[in-house]
């Protein structure tokens, strides 16, 4: 039997108080253990908070996008300076649904077609090249730069074709391309841009925060980036008809714009004629596009919600690690060259690059197995370069290179990184820089 004197909104306070008592006690008693306990190059920053929300939003029972959804949604483009948010499943997911909605016959002339070519760069995470591919489009590859390792902006006109129109790039680990040059570019030659901002989450250019340059920019929430949703991402613009075929591409490829749960915001939902559908058809199941489901729970958004709170004191962490992880292994610039800020920028770094001079004594390959004996975490520049992968290899990929892939080939054999998240502390850093120290023997 119920109890008539349950008062729903107290019970709901208590259980979160409890949540945040076990997480406290949880958290207990972790402690550093040089040369036993891992340094992962990547990793999440999560607390009481972020599990209260959690659990807040699983005692709605609301298991698809709610309230939380909405929210993060209104506060994240706030963050930003930018005016809409789509929150979606991954990062990569992200990147699909921003280059589909390039393909939208709704955008006319400038709609992307089949075999219209895309420059990005061979030298960065698959996920940025797919969805070029799966839309039959064409990944023409431009070198990148050591030190910044983003494109070569000096090089990226002469790939420029009567077939190019679109540019497609990550700010590299958290780092900017030059985006003075690349607007500059896609302004005189008429080419829309994608901006992959899932490593850069609170990078700036010229004052400016990365992601707000581009047509469309894409974020990663995964539990490596600069916050979490345990899997998630988001896709923004401030241009409202990009915006709107952006929603229609991960809800399901509909022409309504209703939320679930939500019915006839519009007020015409069985008034309108669509397609050769007779009149009167339920709005709620009119299709515009060949779309997809990829939206998010109000759990993981939840998450975010508490997450983007911050946002600020993890961009400033991150910088802060990167600064004493720099000073601490500029000795070694004899066998490393080390990571450069692009021009303009404040990068919020999303890991620490290096690059293996050549004619050294010494090699990626064994500094790298070095480091994960004595359990410093490491990482490669993801693909390396792209074009050398089984999935370029064994498949009959149309794509173009511009020039030569001189850099990226540098990148694929001699380049790997390590962490500067928030979770790396002042003793883990020490302990970073005396392993580089041993392998260096100095």
């Amino acid at each position: 039997m119920s109890d008539i004197n349950f008062n729903e909104g107290f019970a709901r306070l208590e259980i979160l108080q409890k949540v945040k008592d076990f997480y406290k006690e949880k958290s207990l008693g972790k402690k550093f253990i040089p040369g036993e306990t891992y340094i992962p190059a990547a990793g999440k920053v999560v607390d009481e908070d972020d599990l209260s929300n959690l659990i807040d939003a699983s005692l709605d029972m609301w298991l698809t996008s709610g309230r939380y959804g909405n929210e993060f949604e209104k506060e994240f483009p706030k963050f930003l300076g930018v005016k809409y948010c789509s929150l979606v499943n991954s990062g990569s997911s992200a990147n699909l649904v921003a280059v589909t909605a390039l393909t939208s016959p709704k955008l006319g002339e400038r709609r992307l077609k089949q075999g219209d070519e895309v420059i990005t760069v061979a030298a960065g995470f698959p996920t940025t090249v797919s969805p070029i591919i799966q839309n039959g489009l064409i990944p023409v590859f431009v070198d990148v730069e050591i030190g910044t390792y983003n494109i070569d902006s000096n090089k990226v006109e002469e790939a420029i074709t009567d077939k190019t129109r679109a540019i497609i790039l990550a700010h590299t680990l958290g780092n900017p391309f030059n985006l003075c040059k690349i607007m500059e570019l896609s302004k005189k030659h008429n080419l829309w841009v994608i901006e992959d901002n899932c490593d850069a989450l609170g990078s700036k250019y010229d004052g400016k925060y990365t992601g707000t340059f581009g047509d469309i920019s894409t974020f990663s929430f995964y539990p490596a980036h600069h916050i979490t949703m345990g899997e998630g991402g988001a896709v923004i613009t401030s241009d409202s008809k990009l915006h709107n075929i952006i929603r229609s591409l991960r809800d399901w490829g509909r022409d309504c714009c209703c939320p679930p749960g939500s019915d006839n915001l519009c007020g015409k939902r069985f008034t309108q004629q669509h397609g050769e559908l007779p009149i009167g058809y339920d709005h709620k199941y009119v299709y515009s596009n060949l779309g997809y489901n990829l939206k998010v729970t109000d759990m993981q958004a939840a998450l975010g919600v508490s997450q983007l709170k911050k946002l600020p004191v993890f961009i400033e962490k991150r910088r802060e690690n990167y600064k004493r992880i720099y000073d601490g292994l500029k000795q070694f610039q004899e066998y490393l060259i080390l990571p450069e800020p692009t021009g303009k920028s404040e990068p919020s770094w999303f890991g620490f690059i290096l690059t293996m001079k050549d004619k050294t004594k010494y090699d990626r390959n064994s500094l790298v197995k070095f480091l994960e004996e004595r359990k410093v975490g490491t990482r490669l520049l993801f693909a390396g370069n792209i074009v050398k992968q089984p999935l370029f290899l064994e498949n009959s990929i149309n794509y173009r290179v511009s020039g030569k892939l001189e850099n990226t080939d540098i990148v694929m054999n001699n380049t790997f990184w390590i962490g500067v998240w928030p979770g790396i502390d002042d003793e883990q850093i020490e302990y970073i820089i005396s392993q580089f120290k041993n392998y260096f023997k100095i």
